[in-house]
């Protein structure tokens, strides 16, 4: 079975702010979107930035054959939100933007406006397979695509610009905590035996600290001497399949001209040791073609498909 993630970019139905100007704009995305996830065949695809359920809605019935949808209840200010689809019917484990306990609210502005939840829920949800029960979550961390007042894109200087990068690490290390508290309710001590994963736009690359806060206890990651020696810790760790990747595949967005990793699958013991291959783009095929993307994310408007590349493994 083949598992994935996927930023869908701003998926809205034609006419507001953020979606595409006009209907044809609306269904070539549509068709190209449709188009790539007919390719992959996903058992489950976790998706990000759906902006309108009912834009998803229309995603759906251009694939062939039945599919479920699972959305969050926490979408952010612009209405965006993760959720999945599903070959078969998923059942809702958790949905939630609540910090853990003991973590507090951090800065979001010069303002000194605190943040006291995600900015986007975390879904989870359980599906049946052929080999028991998976359970998966879904998560889309703040972006490291910066935001001032006034809602500029643009410093006015580079004191600016280091504080509010500064705000939106707080925010998605707070994210990260939050998810990686969720992940220990799915493992429940048990990754030896359970199939669970984590996965979604984590809006960092793989050694960024925030996505290795999602890991657990440190050591045996894919690739060390210690991936082959069972230790206490795997009831408990995460993998990161993104080493499993070829080399040449290894990102899945391309900002300002540098490709990036930005989009994770982290699967438990017991699920990493069924994985037989992952990547990124389309199985079978060559490296991502991937538009460049800069600090304006109103340039992208017309532009068809999505500015990220899927990501998936196939699980025996």
């Amino acid at each position: 079975m083949l598992l994935g993630t996927w930023n869908l970019e701003n998926l809205y139905r034609p006419g507001g702010p953020s979606g595409p100007p006009d209907k044809a704009s609306y269904d070539t995305k549509l068709a190209s979107l449709a188009a790539v996830i007919t390719e992959l065949d996903p058992v489950l695809l976790g998706v990000q930035e759906v902006g309108d359920p009912a834009a998803l809605d229309d995603l759906t019935g251009l694939l062939g054959g039945d599919w479920h949808i699972a959305l969050s209840t926490h979408p952010d200010v612009r209405g965006i939100r993760v959720g999945f689809l599903s070959r078969t019917p998923p059942r809702i484990v958790a949905d939630t933007n609540a910090f853990p306990a003991h973590l507090r609210p951090v800065q979001s502005d010069d303002a000194g406006t605190e943040e006291p939840t995600a900015g986007r829920g975390f879904l989870a949800v359980e599906v049946a397979t052929e080999t028991g029960p998976l359970t998966v979550a879904v998560a889309h961390l703040k972006s490291k695509l910066l935001t001032y007042p006034g809602n500029r894109f643009f410093p006015h200087d580079e004191g600016e610009r280091a504080r509010y990068g500064a705000y939106a690490l707080y925010r998605r290390a707070a994210e990260a905590a939050t998810l990686r508290s969720l992940a220990d309710d799915l493992l429940a001590g048990d990754g030896r035996t359970r199939d669970v994963a984590v996965l979604g736009d984590l809006n960092d690359e793989v050694q960024a600290a925030t996505t290795q806060i999602l890991l657990g206890p440190p050591g045996s990651e894919i690739g060390t001497p210690g991936y082959d020696h069972p230790d206490q810790g795997d009831a408990t760790r995460l993998w990161d399949v993104a080493p499993l990747i070829p080399a040449d595949q290894r990102y899945s967005r391309i900002n300002s001209g540098r490709r990036e990793l930005i989009d994770h699958i982290l699967a438990s013991h017991h699920l990493i040791r069924r994985v037989t291959a992952a990547g990124t783009g389309l199985p079978g095929e060559q490296a991502p073609q991937l538009p460049s993307v800069g600090p304006d994310p109103a340039e992208r408007r017309e532009a068809p498909g999505s500015d990220h590349a899927p990501v998936w493994v196939r699980v025996e």
